[in-house]
């Protein structure tokens, strides 16, 4: 290993690698059933590679546009317009991103500035927090209760200040598959009305929604689009999540801001995969029915889990379920995943990483975005322990 003589200053001397490539790589070196990073084991429909492959084919090979070729911003137009009622500018509120990571990541450098707060929901997705910290913004965290994990919107008014910039929602939210309603989004609305809040609001679960609920897009609430970054991602509804492609809605002003950053950390997203889901798009069944093919597999994954000694949480939206395990083991989280991993063959995520404080309340999450094979296989080591 290579030693440098320059004295590191780190910006995040409290982050190491990310539990995610943690507990993928355990899996791999143990062997086990990997339900712990949220990635599917199944290919996407052939189609989306054959439209992707004759762009290339094509000649549709250079740069984009900054923003995204404009048969893709246009496709999400209209999709957004039919399922929301909102019709966003393709030239101006659309943008096409690396990956949801790299537009949160865009939207907090955009917006926040040193000594700005953030208003984030514990568990908080591990991207968000050093996020603000590396633009110097500061995270304040308000708490979705276990075990419904709902929102407390009086201490959500609490925490607002003077310095409070941006407020992040995550809806369907990851870890836990909680869902915000449309009497959420009204209290949120009165909550910022007449202030300069940024709402950041990550959707990329939006169309993995159960039970016949439906999604509460910030980009449906006309109040709250105005003051909004919507995130969405083709990687979770289109099971590409190594194609690292999402984009963002956001009215014309703040869009604005978003692309003086976008056009300097990514400046555009690669052309073919743009040209290829531009053109799977047409057919909306493929996102209309993403809803019941995760609900068959949340209820199949569910159904595999009877007889064993985990207490299985609510699960509304996302492809992840969360379970109590308190009948099987009183190790923490931590270890219970590790042990998990190498010991009983299947590899988990301790929700308490979601925490800052390491909050432990003896719950892990499973991602059954699986082949039925596969979640089969992970049934039958579970209901051993």
């Amino acid at each position: 290993m290579l030693p440098t003589p320059v004295a590191v200053d780190s910006k995040l001397p409290w982050v190491g690698t990310t539990i995610f490539t943690v507990m993928s790589k355990l899996a791999t070196d143990y062997g086990a059933i990997n339900l712990s990073q949220g990635f599917p084991d199944f290919q996407a429909e052939p189609a989306l590679f054959e439209a992707t492959l004759r762009a290339m084919q094509e000649g549709r090979n250079q740069y984009p546009p900054m923003a995204g070729v404009s048969e893709l911003r246009t496709a999400i137009a209209d999709k957004v317009e039919a399922l929301y009622g909102a019709r966003y500018d393709v030239d101006q509120e659309i943008t096409v991103t690396a990956g949801a990571t790299q537009a949160i990541f865009t939207a907090i450098a955009a917006f926040v500035r040193g000594g700005d707060e953030v208003i984030v929901f514990e568990p908080v997705y591990d991207s968000y927090v050093p996020a603000i910290e590396t633009v110097g913004g500061r995270a304040v965290y308000a708490q979705l209760e276990f075990p419904d994990y709902r929102p407390d919107w009086n201490q959500v008014r609490s925490l607002i200040t003077p310095r409070t910039r941006m407020i992040i929602i995550n809806s369907p939210h990851n870890p836990t598959g909680s869902l915000l309603d449309g009497e959420d989004l009204a209290v949120l609305a009165e909550l910022t009305s007449d202030t300069d809040i940024v709402l950041l609001s990550d959707e990329v679960y939006e169309h993995i929604v159960f039970d016949g609920a439906r999604h509460a897009s910030l980009a449906g609430h006309r109040e709250l689009a105005s003051r909004s970054i919507v995130v969405s991602s083709f990687g979770k509804t289109y099971h590409i999540t190594g194609w690292k492609i999402g984009y963002v809605l956001g009215a014309a002003e703040l869009m604005t801001e978003f692309r003086k950053v976008h056009q300097f950390n990514v400046f555009t997203v690669n052309t073919p995969c743009q040209l290829g889901i531009a053109e799977y798009m047409q057919l909306a069944s493929r996102h209309l029915g993403l809803a019941a093919f995760y609900q068959q597999k949340r209820d199949f994954f569910r159904e595999q889990m009877k007889g064993s000694r985990f207490e299985l949480l609510p699960c509304r939206g996302t492809y992840f379920q969360l379970a109590r395990y308190a009948g099987i083991s009183e190790l923490s989280d931590r270890e219970f995943a590790r042990w998990m991993t190498c010991e009983a063959g299947v590899a988990v995520i301790p929700v308490s990483v979601f925490y800052r404080d390491g909050r432990d309340d003896r719950v892990v999450r499973f991602c059954f975005a699986k082949q039925d094979a596969t979640l089969v296989a992970a049934g039958e080591k579970l209901r051993r322990l």
